[in-house]
C-alpha cells in the first residue's frame, strides 16, 4: 500500500483496477486526437493502459486499467478534454448555460446494488459529497449483464465521484460471471432477395421495409436488364440510365461511420447502390466534408439512404 500517494482514495486502496467507459464516436475522436496524439499523451502521463474497442459509430468501449492513482489521472485528463470540447463548442453558440461534462461508466449489474445502497443511501451520499450527478440505468445494456452509470458535473466533481465508485467496486466485487456489453457494429450486411431487402443481424435476416421500398423504386424506374448484365449487388439497375450528381455535407466526426474500417463501409455502399461516391479531403478550419454521389436517380436514392442508415446501425 502506498501511503504517500495523495491521489489514493479514502482507505488507501491502490490496487490494479479496470474501468470501462461507453463513448460516442465524436467523444472517441476527441480522446484519440490527431494521429492518436491525445490518447498517447494520456497513456504516458497517467501510466494507465487505455484501450479503445475496434469498430465504427455509434458507440465504442474505452477500457482504462492500472493502479487506482493512474486511473484517476486518466479520468482527470478525459474529463478536462471533454470540458475543453464544451468550451470550444460554446464560442460560436448562442447557448448561455454551460452543459456539464458527462461520462458513462459500464458497471456489472451485480455491483450496482452496492453503488445505489439500501434505499438509495450510497448513491445519495456520493452525489452530496462530490457535487456530481450520478444515475444508474434501470435496465441492463443489450446482450450483457452490465448497466450504464452516468456521471455528470465539473471535471473535479467527476474525479471525486469516480474515486468513490472505485472504492465501492473494490469493496463489492462482481458476483458470478459478467457478460460484458459489446456495442453493435455500425452496420450489418444487407442482401436483396425476391424483391425484398434484408438486414443481416447475427444469424438472422431481418426484413428491411425502407430499403425494400427503395429497391422496388429502383426496379420500377430503370429498364429491366437480364440477370448477369446488372450492376453488382443491385439487380435491375441499368448503367444506361441518365446520370446526375447530388452533394451532401457530413460533419468530420461522423465521416468515419460512412468510410468504415479501411474503407470497408464506403466500398459496401458503392457496391450495393451502384453509385459513384467521392469524399472530399478535410480542409483546415472546416468541420464538414463534402460527399458527391453520382449515378441514376435510383442509385443516388439508395446511396443516400445507406449513408444515413450507417449512422444508426
Amino acid at each position: 500500500m502506498n501511503t504517500n500517494d495523495a491521489n489514493a482514495p479514502e482507505g488507501g486502496l491502490n490496487v490494479t483496477l479496470t474501468i470501462r467507459l461507453l463513448m460516442h464516436g465524436k467523444e472517441v475522436g476527441s480522446i484519440i486526437g490527431k494521429k492518436g496524439e491525445t490518447v498517447k499523451k494520456m497513456r504516458e502521463e497517467s501510466g494507465a493502459r487505455i484501450n479503445i474497442s475496434e469498430g465504427s459509430c455509434p458507440e465504442r468501449i474505452v477500457t482504462i486499467t492500472g493502479p487506482t492513482d493512474a486511473i484517476f489521472k486518466a479520468f482527470s485528463m478525459i474529463a478536462l478534454k471533454f470540458e475543453e470540447d464544451i468550451n470550444a463548442s460554446m464560442t460560436n453558440s448562442t447557448v448561455t448555460s454551460k452543459p456539464p461534462v458527462t461520462l458513462r461508466l459500464v458497471v456489472p449489474a451485480s455491483q450496482c446494488g452496492s453503488l445505489i445502497g439500501k434505499g438509495g443511501s450510497k448513491i445519495k451520499e456520493i452525489r452530496e459529497s462530490t457535487g456530481a450527478q450520478v444515475q444508474v440505468a434501470g435496465d441492463m445494456l443489450p446482450n450483457s449483464t452490465e448497466r450504464a452509470v452516468t456521471i455528470s458535473g465539473t471535471p473535479d466533481a467527476i474525479i471525486q465521484c469516480v474515486k468513490q465508485i472505485c472504492v465501492v467496486m473494490l469493496e463489492s466485487p462482481p458476483k458470478g460471471a459478467t457478460i460484458p456489453y459489446r456495442p453493435k457494429p455500425a452496420s450489418g450486411p444487407i442482401i436483396f432477395a425476391g424483391g425484398q431487402a434484408f438486414a443481416i443481424q447475427g444469424q438472422y435476416a431481418i426484413p428491411h421495409p425502407d430499403l425494400t421500398k427503395l429497391h422496388q423504386l429502383a426496379m420500377q424506374h430503370t429498364p429491366f436488364t437480364p440477370l448477369g448484365q446488372t450492376t453488382p449487388g443491385f439487380p435491375g439497375l441499368d448503367a444506361t440510365s441518365p446520370t446526375s450528381s447530388h452533394e451532401l455535407t457530413i460533419p468530420n466526426d461522423l465521416i468515419g461511420c460512412i468510410i468504415g474500417r479501411q474503407g470497408s463501409k464506403i466500398n459496401e455502399i458503392r457496391q450495393m447502390s451502384g453509385a459513384q461516391i467521392k469524399i472530399a479531403n478535410a480542409s483546415e478550419g472546416n468541420g464538414e466534408r463534402q460527399v458527391t454521389i453520382t449515378g441514376s436517380p435510383a442509385n443516388i436514392s439508395l446511396a443516400q439512404y445507406l449513408i444515413n442508415a450507417s449512422f444508426f446501425w
